[in-house]
């Protein structure tokens, strides 16, 4: 099956069977690693991406669904610049071992996008499909805040 698909703002021609994970397509076929492997299932949110800005997990969205745009953490920011969420990041320290990261701030932006100022239940209801095995829910829920912050001004 021959796809096209529209990843941060570039087109690909995609030659693969349509039940073939976007997560792999992303990885294997285009080389954007960012977006990374978790479970497989769903359930920790690693490979987190945006189809036309709403947060899904790539792993179980299959090729011949994909029909809008697909943003992922390597095209989250301006070229050549950090997105606000990827600044707060580091400000804020919160990888530790940055396997979750990518789609932890996939799915903060989408939250940022429908929700400019979240509060902390809306922020942790929001996230709370994505799991971060180090812990650092503290340090995430205050990047976003930061985060929020800088996109309002």
């Amino acid at each position: 099956m021959s796809t096209t698909l529209t990843i941060n703002g570039q087109s690909h021609q995609v030659d693969l069977p349509g039940d073939v994970p976007l997560l792999w397509v992303l990885r294997d076929q285009i080389g954007l690693t960012g977006t990374k492997y978790g479970c497989g299932v769903a359930a920790c949110g690693a490979c987190t991406v945006q189809i036309d800005g709403e947060a899904v997990r790539s792993c179980q969205v299959a090729l011949s669904d994909v029909t809008g745009e697909v943003t992922t953490i390597e095209g989250l920011g301006a070229p050549g610049a950090l997105h606000a969420l990827q600044q707060a990041w580091v400000a804020h320290q919160v990888a530790q071992c940055g396997y979750c990261q990518s789609g932890q701030i996939m799915q903060a932006a989408s939250l940022l996008a429908t929700t400019p100022a979240p509060t902390d239940a809306e922020i942790d209801e929001a996230m709370q499909g994505n799991l971060c095995r180090c812990g650092t829910y503290p340090r995430i829920r205050a990047a976003i805040h930061s985060a929020a912050k800088t996109l309002e001004g």
